[in-house]
């Protein structure tokens, strides 16, 4: 079977590859020759999931899926939450974001978080919600220098190292991501559905 992934994002696709067994063929919309853009305009990652899988399969008909991330601060009320990648502003690096996340944590004793994933696929028509959490700590400098975006500022629960610090493989076996990632392709295997409650359809 062949699957499309909807991103433009090279870091989604070098963590997805590596999780798809060899039944499963995993390409990407330049393979379909899709050059437009995956607009993220939803207020939930189920939303914006989903507009980006249901661009390309409205257009390819083809089996797709696409993700969306949100790291989830508790003491900050959730933010920066699917503003994750916009969070210092629309034109913002991640550098940017992890700042003002920083800055906002600086008078905070809770640093509690947690990254969560959601992935939309379309498939024979219908439409199917994959999820993936980890719940972790906020730190409070940057450490590292691998994975992306709020990486270095992530503290996965019952770790003392940021996903900066890991090893690509390490962070791969456990990230939010993965574990989206690997429900999805159990659900292809053997059509066993995880999938998130109906009201997000």
């Amino acid at each position: 079977m062949t699957i499309y992934l909807a991103t433009n994002n090279a870091h989604k696709l070098k963590e997805i590859t590596p999780l798809f067994p060899g039944h499963l063929i995993l390409k990407t919309i330049n393979d379909l020759g899709f050059t437009g853009d995956l607009p993220e305009t939803g207020k939930t990652l189920e939303e914006n999931a989903k507009q980006k899988a249901k661009i390309i399969w409205n257009k390819y008909k083809v089996p797709c899926f696409a993700d969306d991330t949100g790291l989830e601060v508790y003491a900050l009320g959730g933010e920066p939450g699917v503003y994750s990648a916009r969070y210092a502003g629309r034109h913002c690096s991640a550098e940017d974001n992890v700042s003002l996340l920083l800055k906002k944590l600086e008078s905070k004793t809770n640093r509690n978080a947690r990254f969560r994933t959601v992935i939309a696929l379309f498939l024979d028509g219908e439409q199917y919600f994959f999820e993936g959490k980890i719940n972790g700590k906020i730190s409070e400098i940057r450490k590292g220098i691998g994975g992306f975006g709020y990486d270095p500022v992530f503290i996965p629960e019952g770790y003392e190292t940021t996903f900066a610090e890991m090893e690509f493989e390490e962070k791969n076996k456990i990230s939010h991501r993965a574990k989206a990632v690997r429900a999805l392709v159990e659900f292809l295997t053997f059509q066993k559905i995880q999938v998130l409650p109906k009201s997000f359809l």
